[in-house]
């Protein structure tokens, strides 16, 4: 983590993330491209679906490689680099077989997990050595290991546990499906055929990151976000009243009178709630 000095108030709160162990080079430019953005907006009506979105500086999205398209085939890692569109570090692999036969690049990007290193090899296959940033299939994982990067379906690609510094714990195999531990306590059935990636995923100081002032927010395509009690009765439930007052109602609500606290949100017909064991614990205000 990054320490500025108080030359500023702005600059007393501020953290930045520590760049010294990346690699200094330019992105891939094969491996970009430019994806549209609605900033907030739905790609159909074009109306506001996501308030306190727009701005921003521009970026370029890093083609990453979820899943496995090459198994049994080294790869030597050869850099590691920031990604503006995730809070994890990722990683430039080059695969040793030469052959692109199949039609696929000899460089990818994976998201990079704590302590891969440039010159470091990497493997994809069914059952592999428990190295960091090995994939394999969950069946083959030992109980304990840490994993990130998992499939909910295999050869879907991962879409579990890729945020900065998280990670799942494998607790069981049972039959056909693995206990796995994710980041936020809950436990859940995972088919055992999934595959999924050994380790935690990089930078895990981010937790610690402070943005420190309004421009930087903004700079990152965060507008300002208009407290409910500041706004007239006619824009919030909560508006009105003179001076400061309470928002006179039993439960926050939103602008549409919706609840807004300590609701659940996700939808019971869910097909994969049945292979949730144990959900996660409530946060215990003080």
């Amino acid at each position: 983590m990054k320490i500025y000095k108080p030359t500023t108030p702005a600059r007393r709160g501020m953290t930045g993330i520590d760049f010294s162990l990346l690699t200094k080079k330019k992105a891939e430019k094969k491996l970009l491209i430019y994806v549209k953005r609605n900033v907030g907006r739905s790609a159909s009506t074009g109306r506001i679906t996501t308030r306190h979105k727009g701005g921003g500086v521009k970026k370029l999205y890093r083609i990453i490689e979820f899943a496995q398209t090459r198994i049994d085939s080294p790869a030597l890692v050869i850099a590691l680099e920031y990604d503006p569109n995730r809070t994890g570090f990722i990683a430039l692999i080059e695969y040793q077989d030469p052959s692109t036969s199949s039609g696929q690049a000899n460089r990818q990007y994976i998201i990079a997990p704590h302590g891969l290193k440039v010159g470091d090899s990497v493997v994809f296959a069914d059952k592999a050595d428990l190295n960091v940033g090995n994939r394999m299939r969950l069946k083959n994982i030992p109980v304990g290991t840490l994993i990130y990067n998992v499939e909910l379906e295999p050869g879907k690609g991962g879409i579990m546990v890729r945020s900065a510094g998280s990670s799942a714990q494998v607790l069981a195999h049972e039959e056909k499906y693995a206990n796995l531990k994710m980041p936020s306590g809950e436990i859940r059935k995972v088919p055992s055929e999934c595959f999924a990636s050994i380790g935690a995923v990089s930078n895990p100081e981010n937790r610690f990151y402070r943005v420190g002032k309004a421009g930087k927010s903004r700079l990152k395509g965060r507008r300002p976000h208009v407290r409910g009690t500041a706004m007239n009765p006619v824009d919030h439930p909560h508006g009105g009243g003179e001076g400061r007052q309470p928002i006179g109602l039993k439960y926050p609500k939103t602008p549409w009178g919706k609840h807004a606290l300590g609701v659940k949100t996700r939808n019971p017909r869910k097909w994969s709630s049945k292979l949730i064991i144990q959900r996660r614990k409530k946060k215990i205000k003080k």
